[in-house]
């Protein structure tokens, strides 16, 4: 298949007329339907070699708990199986429009976030594969969330593909009515809480309203100061991190005194030279804090085995806390299909995609390279370890609260692609039919029943002692 890769700098400067008609010319390379189809070839990579060939540059104590949780369902598999949704997605139909992709936009990466001006808003947290490609795989990835989700809370086929299509309707609408708009009205469009309650809350019903006042109720509670209380304990008079091994251990229980102190002194070093990628402003806020104490974290699902860091910072007193996460970032897992990143380190990388496609971003958003005790150099970008968090429990969801969660993500990632790609092109190229939306309803399923196949492999290889796995 020829494919025309039309980026939003190659098209920005052609009029909207000239941008329409390559988003329809763009049906010829892939015709809508077209996206329905998922047939993996023969030869398709062993899935649970592709998690190992990732493990071998993790923390290797940590790669079993990686392990026994992506085995605890076909859900926690996907989550972790990014690498292998985007060796899948190389080899299907795209249009040739690119876009800065999340790189992992399964539903559980959209939630509840605080602005800098302190607004609640819903956006894209995670962009560990951060990197410009093709807007359909983000979309693609969203839809199979959704069916793999359904598929664990035992909707019937019938709501699984009605979810679906309401997330990809509400993405071809909104890139519509952003097609519509000037370019600093797309730059400042956004999903805050109180615009999703206005706009959501006249055609929900009242326990589905109450439902979203607790939880971003919930969500501005999810601070520093209440990871503050929960992590931390005072020893000898001192504020420290509290042990919860495996899953967070204090540096001083990490490593020898020796190793320590040369870790130490460079994490000293990222937090310092870290700030000079913030604004002046904020680079000076940083400053004047000083470090407490720091401990490695497990996070998430697919992120286990990364180094993480946590580091507790104090400001005017000992009860006037900063928490930073200083998080390992790798190559994206889009890279070897779509091309390296341009920048000169991973952790760039990932700050310049989120600042580029979520509304607002942490004020302390930024990156740094490091050398680790081993001698190596890693890439890492760091951020607020907690700011107002609200995220959804899927298995909490009926058909219609999880339709109604899947209209507002492919809203926002609709609104995301649109900042960095040609929105007028994709919009014309999904056009006013809902032929899209059928053919991602059908292609999630496919790719559902495919990740089953790929999490039974990964229990047949922890069965067989092939990888080792451990509950954590």
């Amino acid at each position: 298949m020829t494919v025309n890769h039309l980026s939003g700098d190659e098209t920005r400067h052609l009029t909207p007329q000239e941008r329409v008609a390559r988003g329809k010319a763009a049906r010829s390379n892939a015709p809508r339907s077209s996206h329905a189809a998922f047939e993996p070839p023969p030869d398709r990579r062993d899935p649970v070699e592709i998690i190992e060939k990732q493990s071998a540059k993790r923390v290797p104590e940590l790669v079993p708990i990686r392990y026994g949780r992506m085995s605890e369902a076909p859900f926690r598999f996907y989550r972790g199986a990014a690498a292998i949704m985007a060796a899948d997605l190389a080899d299907t139909p795209r249009s040739g429009i690119r876009v800065q992709c999340c790189g992992d936009a399964h539903m559980l990466n959209f939630r509840l976030l605080a602005s800098p001006e302190r607004r609640l808003m819903f956006d894209i947290n995670d962009f560990d594969e951060t990197l410009p490609g093709p807007w359909e795989w983000d979309v693609k990835r969203l839809s199979a969330s959704l069916v793999i989700a359904g598929r664990a809370n035992g909707f019937s086929a019938k709501e699984r593909a009605s979810v679906v299509r309401a997330a990809v309707g509400a993405y071809r609408e909104r890139m519509r009515s952003l097609a519509e708009l000037g370019n600093l009205d797309v730059w400042y469009a956004s999903e805050d809480t109180d615009q999703i309650r206005q706009q959501w809350g006249p055609v929900v019903g009242a326990g589905q309203r109450e439902r979203w006042d607790q939880a971003t109720q919930r969500a501005r509670t999810h601070d520093t100061l209440q990871a503050f209380d929960k992590l931390t304990h005072v020893i000898d008079g001192k504020r420290l991190i509290a042990p919860d091994p495996p899953l967070l251990v204090p540096l001083h229980e990490l490593l020898p005194t020796a190793e320590r102190g040369t870790l130490e002194k460079e994490l000293s070093r990222l937090i310092e030279h870290y700030g000079k990628t913030l604004q002046a402003d904020r680079h000076f806020l940083l400053k004047g804090y000083r470090i407490a104490d720091t401990a490695r974290k497990v996070v998430g699902v697919g992120s286990v085995g990364t180094r993480c860091w946590i580091i507790l910072l104090l400001g005017k007193d000992d009860e006037d806390p900063l928490f930073l996460q200083a998080k390992e970032a790798d190559e994206s897992v889009l890279a070897p299909y779509v091309g390296a990143s341009t920048f000169r380190t991973q952790g760039e990388r990932v700050v310049s995609g989120q600042r580029l496609m979520q509304a607002t971003s942490d004020i302390f958003l930024g990156w740094e390279r490091v050398q680790g005790i081993d001698g190596q150099q890693r890439d890492f970008y760091i951020r607020q370890l907690r700011d107002w968090k609200g995220i959804v429990v899927a298995e909490d969801m009926s058909p219609k609260r999880m339709t109604n969660f899947a209209r507002l993500c492919g809203t926002t990632l609709a609104r995301a692609h649109a900042r960095s790609g040609d929105r007028i092109a994709i919009a014309a190229y999904l056009g006013n039919s809902d032929v899209f939306d059928r053919a991602l309803a059908a292609f999630a399923e496919l790719y559902a029943d495919q990740n089953e196949k790929d999490h039974q492999a990964l229990v047949d290889a922890i069965e067989t002692g092939r990888v080792p796995a451990e509950a954590a």
